[in-house]
């Protein structure tokens, strides 16, 4: 590392019992930076040690910045970090702060004058709900590399702190959103997920089809509309409901190829597509990282599968765990009928 002090990554080791997240996956921490006043943030995903690192992209509005360096004929083959920032286009800002973070504690691609951090990123949109113009920037990208840890909170913290679900009927007929992980084990095998989740359309419990999260009847705010029903009946999005993403990182200690990373970069993007209803629709930005830590040896449809099961998982928990600000219900209040806005 350089400068005057020490690495400021927890030593190796630090991680022993099993979690159910996303850093429970050897080499990974994650940190969250929240302006709660400002309703937005955004989130890192640090790689203790370099990793190799996959993408798909299946929304038609993402905003995203550095990811050629997940494609297979890119001269780099290594990434320290995934950056995942609310703000939309503006909050991109924010992975120049990581860039600092990792620069000074001797990480990225070797140039021999400097080394050239790696920070594949992607943004939600979030404008509409976040206030007094204030966007995720570099301060606030450093800031989350500060706050990095094995201990990762959920809910509407870091980039989850603005997103929404459910938005057919615009803003004031959606619910919160927010920030979920999870992680499957098999054997010494680990993939861990972890989601932000600002969709177009409803959370859905694939087992019971129950709505968790989503658009709210405009005959009664106390309970959820279907979107794609309502959609079926002829509802056209409009306005607002134009701007959303769901965005996601999948992690394992399996070694993997690059393309392979890509791989189960898709094979992860099957689990959003059993929980959110609709999804990668023309209203929607969604991408999903994949990150490969490790030398465990193992079938890539066997960590797919896992991907897709902790993708499903993070997702239910992002909503479940949301905070509506008193602004917005959440999944909670409105399946509890204890939804009452505090704020206009």
């Amino acid at each position: 590392m350089n400068g005057s002090e020490t690495s400021r990554y927890p030593e190796e080791g630090d991680s022993e019992k099993f979690t159910g997240a996303i850093t429970d996956v050897p080499g990974i921490i994650v940190g969250h930076a929240t302006h709660r006043q400002a309703r937005t943030g955004c989130t890192v995903v640090l790689c203790e040690r370099d990793a190799i690192g996959g993408i798909d992209i299946r929304g038609t509005a993402a905003g995203t910045r550095q990811v050629d360096a997940l494609y297979s004929l890119h001269l780099v083959d290594r990434v320290q970090a995934i950056l995942l920032s609310g703000g939309s286009a503006f909050g991109l800002d924010a992975a120049g702060g990581v860039m600092r973070f990792l620069e000074e504690n001797g990480r990225g691609f070797d140039v021999k004058i400097t080394r050239v951090p790696i920070v594949p990123t992607a943004v939600i949109f979030d404008l509409a709900f976040a206030e007094g113009g204030f966007r995720p920037d570099r301060p606030m990208g450093y800031q989350a590399c500060l706050n990095a840890s094995k201990n990762m909170e959920e809910g509407s913290v870091g980039v989850g702190t603005g997103a929404t679900v459910g938005k057919l009927y615009g803003l004031s007929h959606a619910t919160k959103g927010g920030v979920g992980t999870a992680c499957r084990r098999l054997d010494q095998i680990l993939v861990g997920a972890l989601v932000v989740v600002n969709a177009f359309g409803d959370v859905i419990d694939e087992k019971t089809g129950e709505i968790l999260a989503g658009t709210l009847d405009p005959g009664g705010a106390s309970r959820f509309a279907d979107t794609f029903r309502c959609m079926q009946s002829g509802k056209i999005p409009e306005g607002e409901s134009l701007f959303n993403t769901t965005l996601g990182v999948v992690a394992t200690n399996a070694k993997l190829t690059r393309p392979q990373a890509g791989k189960l970069a898709q094979m992860a993007q099957n689990g959003l597509v059993k929980v959110i209803r609709p999804i990668h629709s023309t209203y929607d930005g969604d991408v999903v990282f994949a990150l490969s830590t490790g030398e465990e040896q193992v079938n890539l449809n066997v960590i797919g599968a896992m991907a897709d099961g902790a993708i499903r998982e993070a997702v239910k928990r992002a909503v479940i765990f949301a905070d509506g600000m008193g602004i917005l219900p959440t999944s909670r209040e409105i399946r509890e009928g204890t939804w009452s806005k505090v704020k206009p």
